[in-house]
């Protein structure tokens, strides 16, 4: 009978009532019908509010609070759900309830964490293993080859030792981006910022590439406004390898006689770079993860032209190091276009020249 909010509303009731009743029979003009009036009135009001406070204010709030403590035993987390309460509220068990509530909600989301990085080393430790293995087992057979017998024949020794060093070359170029990915992650790299000419830099770059786009009949077109300047404030090498690694992409994945489009367009504090292609696209789901750690997109395709797969995630790290986004935006079959923006350092003439432009003309 105790054992639930009516039974101890009922016993409390009568126990006050029956006090009410006792006490009115002291008094000298109280009869009976008062008395039974007085106890009913009391036992009635007392029973309604008795019960209202425990039903509401403590043995749902009980039960709410032992229904979370349950699923946290049972690591049951996922139908937790976010109920703010206020601070205000009148049960001290409700914001029991809530405190645990926002433990829970804290350690689901921990598991959720947990799980998505258990997930993403299982899929790194795959790719790694995937990627070392190729330029491993490449130089492995070449050597074994020569080892066997064919060192003898010197056109083939000289042949397969190229071979073996092109893929040992390869290995090397896979761990020293593993490296200097994980460096930038653990903020060991430090960035060395210097002015410079960003339209300098991708002439250079531009400068170096053409030969590789020349024969596929690539056409790269730079394109800037010849009465400004583009001077900005970053780290040279590792901006030079961004655009390195974007113009490079954009080579790469068009199709022969293709055009690469490298765009400045310079605003009031910004420079932004644009570097578009004509080639074969990027579909919409590989979108969101092109600057994942090697992840390709048609990953046939990309085996047979190379790279390590590392090239947009560093690209992505450099960037946000000069507190800096990469975009992209493509559409299957008409091509793909990154962009970024650094800031603009405006030199003496161009300041010398915004201020004559501001001051008023006098008559």
């Amino acid at each position: 009978m105790l054992t639930n909010s009516r039974g101890i509303s009922m016993v409390l009731a009568f126990a006050i009532s029956a006090l009410v009743a006792a006490f009115l029979s002291l008094m000298p003009d109280s009869n009976l019908t008062i008395l039974v009036v007085a106890w009913g009135l009391s036992f009635s009001v007392s029973y309604l509010l008795i019960t209202i406070t425990l039903e509401f204010l403590v043995f749902r709030e009980i039960g709410n609070i032992y229904s979370l403590l349950e699923k946290i035993q049972k690591k049951d987390l996922s139908e937790i759900s976010d109920k703010s309460i206020k601070s205000s509220s009148l049960s001290p068990l409700r914001k029991i309830n809530s405190v645990i509530n926002s433990y829970a909600l804290a350690r689901q989301k921990e598991i959720e964490t947990l799980q998505k990085t258990a997930e993403f080393r299982k899929e790194f430790i795959a790719d790694i293993s995937h990627e070392l293995k190729t330029p491993i087992f490449s130089a492995q057979g070449y050597i074994h080859t020569l080892l066997d017998g064919a060192i003898e024949d010197k056109q083939v020794r000289l042949k397969f030792l190229k071979r073996a060093a092109k893929s040992l070359d390869s290995l090397d170029v896979l761990v020293q981006d593993l490296l200097t990915l994980n460096q930038m992650e653990s903020g060991v790299i430090k960035f060395i910022f210097t002015e410079f000419d960003l339209k300098l830099l991708i002439e250079e770059v531009i400068e170096e590439l053409e030969q590789k786009a020349s024969k596929r009949k690539i056409k790269i077109d730079f394109s800037f406004d010849h009465e400004k300047t583009y001077i900005t404030k970053a780290d040279h090498q590792k901006i030079y390898r961004v655009c390195q690694n974007l113009i490079y992409n954009a080579v790469k994945y068009n199709h022969d006689g293709g055009e690469v489009k490298v765009s400045l367009k310079a605003s009031k504090t910004n420079i932004q770079v644009d570097i578009k292609d004509d080639g074969q696209g990027i579909p919409p789901d590989d979108l969101k993860r092109i600057f994942e750690r090697f992840y390709r997109v048609e990953k046939s395709r990309n085996k047979k032209e190379g790279g390590t797969g590392l090239g947009l995630a560093i690209v992505k790290h450099i960037l946000e190091g000069h507190q800096s986004k990469i975009s992209v935006s493509s559409t299957v079959g008409k091509g793909s276009m990154f962009s970024f923006s650094l800031p603009l350092i405006k030199d003496k003439k161009t300041l010398e020249r915004e201020l004559a432009e501001s001051k008023p003309l006098t008559p």
